[in-house]
């Protein structure tokens, strides 16, 4: 029986490889939270033209204030041996304008010390209309843009789908490429988005989207965000 050798790929030869993905940004950053490795998706992104203006900086000190404070926020907690997976969250895309993606990042480790961490942002897919399920999961969609500021329960989603819950989860991901719950999450914050640029008061708001309390529209909305709500309507005001 021949034992497959060890392969060995150096932070260079990968992102190399990954500066050939135009929807996925990587990086690496040391234990200070200062970029090492940047693809070049993400350089230019960032509206910049060499490598070398991203290595060595901070995200405070490459994106806006709003989205540098949350990323070097999330940092701290993988710096701290938390690994994040599937985060949904608004970036920039080459244009500058927002958009939603999902991101993961772990610690770097060498023995028992975290050295580092590494991470990937991939853009949100457009929906996959030729997927056989999209007609019946498009009546799940529906609901959830009619409802998205009650307490829709996925249960009741699944029913409505003639699925069952793992069914409803799986055919969901293929078609959507999140789960229905992440979809409704962003339902809600795009809707707290636009609410925000008027006058009702942040509790409302939150109450409105479907959020349980303020605590928990704050919590969700910054994490997606990159600020508080409070802050956001300081920002589009």
């Amino acid at each position: 029986m021949t034992r497959a050798l060890p392969v060995h790929v150096d932070a260079d030869q990968l992102q190399k490889l990954l500066d050939t993905l135009p929807d996925t940004v990587f990086f690496i950053k040391d234990a200070r939270g200062c970029y090492t490795h940047a693809n070049l998706t993400l350089v230019r992104r960032l509206g910049l033209n060499r490598r070398e203006d991203v290595v060595g900086r901070t995200p405070a000190e490459l994106f806006p204030q709003r989205l540098g404070d949350a990323y070097a926020s999330q940092d701290r907690r993988v710096l701290a041996g938390h690994a994040i997976s599937s985060q949904l969250e608004i970036h920039l895309f080459p244009n500058r304008a927002p958009g939603w993606c999902l991101t993961h990042k772990t610690p770097l480790r060498q023995g028992e010390a975290i050295i580092g961490l590494i991470g990937l942002s991939h853009d949100l897919k457009q929906p996959d209309g030729r997927h056989p399920g999209y007609a019946r999961l498009r009546r799940v969609l529906d609901h959830m843009e009619a409802h998205y500021g009650e307490g829709v329960r996925m249960q009741a989603l699944a029913k409505l789908a003639g699925l069952s819950l793992s069914q409803l989860e799986r055919q969901f991901h293929r078609v959507f490429h999140l789960t229905p719950q992440q979809w409704l999450t962003r339902l809600r914050i795009e809707a707290a988005m636009e609410l925000l640029r008027g006058d009702d008061s942040i509790a409302a708001i939150g109450q409105a989207c479907g959020f349980s309390d303020q605590s928990a529209f704050s919590r969700q909305f910054k994490a997606s965000v990159g600020a508080t709500p409070r802050d956001y309507r300081r920002l589009v005001a």
